[in-house]
């Protein structure tokens, strides 16, 4: 039976399946009270409702001896007698719905709750996450595991609980019930058992490889849809769109063959299912038929009989879909606790009673690498003083960013220490560290929602006249108020429907009303043209003022007027000075200047 159709691992069959099910049986404890009054209303149902063809049966008995006394004048129909055993087996019905009700109620809460409380533990998970984890695994898998693995650990769990108890509870209980009817019918029935097994099986494992398949292929055609679809300009400009159209129609029509197979293979389920129950019948029919003219069963017996002998076949078809749903739960269970057992952040320390910071940083023999015996920064020491402005530049993969990060306290340095007013950062509480800090990246992050709401994600305490203000100071008050609706503008998903440099005007204006004393700005202009370039360095210019400002920076011209610039090559700093001064030693960093200037001469 095909389960849930989402994409990704979640479809896959655990590694550890008993280790993940125990795992999730101790998850779910504190649901236990309402779990075992659920199991018990789902056994309760399945036992009156077991009881009911009996109970017809004997109304059915009732009503062929009435008839047949009657035709042979020797009685009457006894109505008082069939009505109290037909308003026995509505009673008998009704509490069966009514008990079925209070499960499926009960299933369902405790379904949603742990759903819940797996996403809420996920989210605060995420924000105990060390950064390495976000830059090791992809976004995608992240909310994979969020959204689909969560909803089919949710839908697996309502309904394999259920089904399981109710299709053991209903094989064991007609067991009984034909048992107590006739050994013999119960015989002939049991011997349709191995058939039933045997073509399950065969369907079974048909149907999942195919599944399988299709889970696979499903994703595969995703991504090229995806990819199609965001990359559609480069695909036009190379004319390929007759090639990815041919790439999607290959993958399109495996997956088409898959999809119809195995949806073929489950489709058989039931018509084998029916066709077995349908030779049970035949069989019952016949010799039940000897055994009543024999007078060792009752007419009403055999249809008691005929009707347990569906109920028999049904469980047997529902544990097969019970078996698939436990394999998808315990995947998608497997990956949840996965992503909830990660290592998270060391302890955080408690912060001192501190002054609002001062903007004194410290950099004392950092030695750092992300991964050990891979040292990226060997010995790098310098000290800014408040309200200073240092610039950073070097070529790519000298640790201009990795300094940044450890600043921020990302990561924590393998040896020295960094400080901020005398204070080492891992005497901080993070959020009380970040506290102090202000970024603009080269990567403009700004959310789906209004232009006041990005610029106030700054401080969200801030208001209309003070967010104003903000943009004014940053040089983005004129292009926002010339929007549609101004401030009240709303940005798109990705904010595609403003400019590059309007987007990194808007998180200096974002950085300007957080007013924090320590600014961050990394290749906060290198996405755009130099007209607007300009524009931005005045309005970073006025956001630096009285702030300790870290500029990292491949355009060497915008950071002439910074009180030290501090060259990086291999992760220690190799000079260190003014703009002019560095030019006038002709060192390191007048090559890389001269590089960018080649055309004109290096100074002014």
């Amino acid at each position: 039976m095909p389960g849930p159709m989402g994409r990704g691992p979640a479809s896959e069959r655990a590694k550890d399946f008993k280790g993940t099910i125990k795992k999730l049986v101790i998850y779910i404890a504190h649901e236990r009270i309402a779990l075992i009054v659920a199991i018990a209303c789902a056994i309760g149902s399945v036992v009156f409702n077991v009881m009911g063809p009996k109970v017809l049966g004997q109304a059915t008995t009732e009503l062929f001896n009435g008839i047949s006394a009657k035709i042979m004048g020797t009685g009457s129909i006894d109505f008082g007698k069939i009505g109290t055993i037909l308003a026995t087996l509505l009673c008998l019905y009704i509490t069966a719905a009514a008990l079925n009700f209070v499960q499926g109620w009960l299933m369902t809460g405790i379904t949603q709750r742990v759903c819940y409380r797996m996403r809420k533990e996920i989210i605060e998970k995420i924000d105990r996450m060390p950064l390495s984890y976000f830059e090791t695994n992809s976004v995608g898998d992240v909310l994979s595991r969020v959204t689909n693995d969560v909803d089919t650990l949710g839908q697996s769990l309502n309904q394999s609980v259920t089904q399981l108890i109710t299709s053991v509870t209903q094989i064991i209980g007609v067991t009984v019930m034909m048992l107590s009817v006739s050994v013999v019918l119960a015989g002939v029935t049991f011997l349709t058992i191995p058939v039933s097994l045997i073509l399950v099986v065969i369907v079974v494992r048909s149907s999942q490889r195919y599944f399988r398949q299709q889970q696979a292929l499903l994703g595969r055609v995703d991504g090229i849809i995806e990819e199609s679809f965001s990359g559609q300009n480069v695909i036009k400009v190379f004319n390929r769109e007759q090639r990815a159209v041919a790439d999607f129609d290959v993958d399109n029509a495996r997956l088409y063959d898959s999809g119809w197979r195995s949806q073929f293979f489950s489709g058989l389920m039931q018509p084998i299912m029916n066709f077995v129950a349908n030779l049970a019948y035949v069989a019952v029919v016949s010799i039940g038929a000897f055994l009543a003219v024999a007078g060792t069963i009752n007419l009403g017996d055999i249809q008691a009989f005929m009707q347990y002998v569906r109920n028999f076949t049904q469980p047997i078809t529902q544990l097969s879909q019970v078996s698939n749903m436990l394999q998808m739960l315990s995947a998608a269970a497997e990956r949840v606790f996965e992503f909830l057992d990660e290592d998270e952040e060391s302890a955080d320390a408690v912060t001192p009673e501190l002054p609002r910071c001062r903007g004194e940083v410290t950099f004392d023999h950092v030695r750092f690498g992300y991964v050990p015996n891979k040292t990226i920064i060997h010995d790098f020491s310098c000290k800014v003083q408040p309200g200073q402005t240092v610039a950073i530049v070097g070529p790519t993969g000298a640790g201009k960013t990795t300094l940044m990060k450890l600043l921020m306290r990302f990561y924590d340095v393998n040896a020295g220490s960094i400080s901020v007013d005398g204070v080492d950062l891992r005497d901080y509480a993070r959020d009380d560290l970040r506290k102090n800090f202000a970024m603009v990246l080269q990567d403009t992050w700004l959310f789906k929602g209004s232009i006041l709401e990005n610029i106030r994600y700054g401080r969200e305490d801030a208001s209309d006249d003070e967010v104003h203000a903000a943009a004014r100071a940053a040089l983005a008050d004129h292009f926002i108020r010339t929007l549609p609706g101004g401030y009240d503008f709303e940005l798109n998903e990705d904010a595609s429907n403003v400019s590059q440099g309007q987007k990194q005007l808007l998180t200096i204006a974002r950085a300007f009303i957080a007013d924090r004393p320590i600014l961050i700005l990394d290749e906060a202009t290198s996405n755009v043209d130099t007209r607007t370039e300009e524009r931005i360095q005045r309005a970073m210019d006025a956001l630096m003022q009285g702030r300790t400002s870290f500029v990292i920076a491949h355009r060497l011209s915008t950071i002439r007027n910074a009180d030290v610039i501090l060259v990086l090559r291999d992760g220690d700093i190799v000079e260190s000075g003014t703009h002019d001064e560095l030019l006038a030693a002709g060192g390191f960093y007048a090559e890389l200047y001269n590089s960018q200037f080649a055309e004109g001469p290096a100074e002014e």
